[in-house]
C-alpha cells in the first residue's frame, strides 16, 4: 500500500514538474490544473483498455463453453424440417457401430522402399499402408484413420528408414470379425499381417514389451583384415576361419550387461540416465552362403530397449575392432564419459526380429481367456516371408551394390578418439528416427 502511494506521488510530481517546465509563461495554478487533467485522462484510458481486455477474455470463454456444450437433436422435428425441404435422413448403418476390442497384431515387412515404420505426412511409410487397408476393410473408422490414437494404436518398436521387421507387434482396437486373407490382398506384397490376438484392455504393445531382439546380416568379408585388398570378387570368395569367427563372438560379448551407451547414439551425454541400457546377449551365427554364393553371418542382439542408431554403431565398432582399424581399448573408452568418434554400419542388414512379452504371457497367457503372444501358429508363414522378402533383399542388394564394401572403405577416416567440439555439436543436432523404439 505504501509502495503504491509512493509510486503515485512520484508520478504526480513528475507530471507537475514537466508541465511547469513546459509552461513557464503560465501561472503555477494553471500548470497544476493541466497536470491533474492529464493524469485523469491517462487513468481513464487505462481503465477503458482493461475493460476491453476483460470483455475479450469473457467472449473467448463463452465461445469455449458453447463448443463444449452437447446439443441434443430432436429427430422428430429435424425429420419434419428435412422432409419439408425434400431431404431424407439416411437409414442407420449397423457397420457404423461395430464394437471394437483391444487386439495385438503380428506384422512383417521389408522396409527397403519405405521411410520407416512410423506414419509421416507426405512420406511412404509402413503405417500409412497399414491404416489405408484397415480403413478400406472397416477395421478402423474415418476418425481413427486421421488420428490413430482414437483406436489406441501403439507399436512395439519404431524402425528407421530402410529397416525391416520380421515380427513387429502393434496394439489397436479392432472388430471381432476379421478376414486376414482379404486384408492382405490390399497390402503391398512386402507387408503382411499374419495374426490377431485379443489382449487385455490395458495392453500396450510398447509398455508390456520386456525385451527386443534385432538381427544384423552382413557379408563375412566385413571382418577381413583392414590391410587386405577387398573388392567384389573378393567378397564372393572370402571365407571366415574358425579363429576369426571366435574373435567376432568375443568382441560382441563385450557389449553384454548394463552399460552406458551415450557414445552409440546422439543427443545423449554420459550423465543422462537413459543412456544406460541392458544388453542380455550379443551373438553371431555360423557362416552361411546366400543364393549368390556370398558368405554371410547374422549377428543377433537382445536387450530391453535400444536408442537411436545404437545397434548400427555397436556393429560398426565391432567390425572396426575385428578388422584392426582400432582396438578393444576404444570400446572400453566408449563406455566411459569420453565422447568418441565411432563408425555406424549401414542400415540394410538391420532387422527387428522379435519383440518379447514373457511377463504378459506369464500373467495372462494361461488365464483361459487370452492367448500368449508367442505366435507359434504363424511361425511357418513368417519364416517364409522373411526369407522371400527380407533376407533375399539383403543378399541381392549386397551382391549388386556392394553396400558393405563401400562402407568399409570409409572406416579409416574415423579417428576412434575424442571428438572435436564441432563434430560433437553436429552429432547432437541430428534428428533421425530410432533403430529401436525409444
Amino acid at each position: 500500500m505504501l509502495l503504491r502511494r509512493y509510486t503515485k506521488a512520484v508520478s504526480l510530481h513528475s507530471e507537475i514538474k514537466r508541465f511547469i517546465c513546459g509552461f513557464r509563461h503560465k501561472s503555477f495554478a494553471v500548470a497544476i490544473s493541466e497536470a491533474l487533467d492529464k493524469l485523469q485522462e491517462q487513468k481513464m484510458e487505462r481503465q477503458a483498455q482493461k475493460e476491453a481486455e476483460d470483455e475479450s477474455v469473457k467472449e473467448a470463454n463463452r465461445l469455449k463453453r458453447t463448443l463444449k456444450r452437447k446439443k441434443w437433436v430432436d429427430w422428430h422435428a429435424q425429420d419434419a424440417e428435412d422432409a419439408a425441404n425434400g431431404i431424407k435422413r439416411a437409414p442407420f448403418d449397423p457397420a457404423d457401430r461395430i464394437k471394437r476390442k483391444k487386439s495385438a497384431i503380428l506384422l512383417s515387412y521389408c522396409g527397403a522402399n519405405y521411410y520407416g515404420m512410423q506414419r509421416n505426412p507426405g512420406m511412404q511409410t509402413i503405417e500409412e499402408e497399414l491404416f489405408k487397408a484397415m480403413l478400406k476393410h472397416n477395421w478402423i473408422t474415418e476418425d481413427s484413420f486421421k488420428q490413430v490414437q482414437i483406436a489406441s494404436f501403439q507399436r512395439a518398436a519404431r524402425t528407421d528408414k530402410g529397416v525391416s521387421a520380421a515380427r513387429q507387434v502393434c496394439s489397436i482396437k479392432l472388430p471381432d470379425e476379421l478376414d486376414l486373407v482379404a486384408f492382405n490382398k490390399d497390402l503391398p506384397e512386402t507387408i503382411r499381417l499374419f495374426g490377431v490376438e485379443r489382449v487385455t484392455k490395458g495392453f500396450n504393445a510398447k509398455e508390456q514389451c520386456n525385451a527386443r531382439t534385432y538381427t544384423y546380416t552382413l557379408p563375412s568379408i566385413a571382418f577381413a583384415g583392414c590391410n587386405e585388398q577387398q573388392n567384389q570378387q573378393d567378397q564372393a570368395t572370402f571365407r571366415l576361419t574358425p579363429a576369426l569367427h571366435e574373435q567376432i563372438c568375443e568382441t560382441l560379448k563385450l557389449y553384454e550387461g548394463t552399460k552406458n551407451f551415450h557414445n552409440f547414439t546422439s543427443k545423449k551425454n554420459f550423465l543422462d540416465p537413459s543412456a544406460k541400457r541392458f544388453i542380455m546377449s550379443f551373438t553371431s551365427s555360423a557362416p552361411f552362403h546366400s543364393p549368390q554364393g556370398i558368405e554371410f553371418v547374422t549377428l543377433q542382439v537382445k536387450g530391453q530397449s535400444f536408442m537411436l542408431h545404437q545397434i548400427r554403431k555397436m556393429v560398426g565398432l565391432a567390425i572396426a575392432i575385428v578388422r584392426g582399424n582400432t582396438t578393444r581399448i576404444t570400446l572400453e573408452r566408449a563406455l566411459t564419459e569420453e565422447r568418441l568418434d565411432l563408425p555406424m554400419a549401414p542400415g540394410l542388414g538391420l532387422v527387428l526380429d522379435t519383440v518379447h512379452y514373457e511377463r504378459y504371457n506369464d500373467r495372462y497367457g494361461k488365464d483361459g481367456i487370452h492367448k500368449p503372444l508367442t505366435w507359434s501358429v504363424q511361425e511357418q508363414q513368417v519364416t517364409q516371408f522373411i526369407e522371400l522378402h527380407i533376407y533375399s533383399n539383403i543378399y541381392r542388394t549386397e551382391a549388386e551394390q556392394c553396400n558393405m564394401l563401400d562402407w568399409l572403405s570409409t572406416l579409416h577416416f574415423h579417428s576412434y578418439d575424442t571428438r572435436r567440439g564441432d563434430e560433437e555439436k553436429k552429432s547432437n543436432e541430428d534428428g533421425e528416427e530410432d533403430d529401436g523404439e525409444e
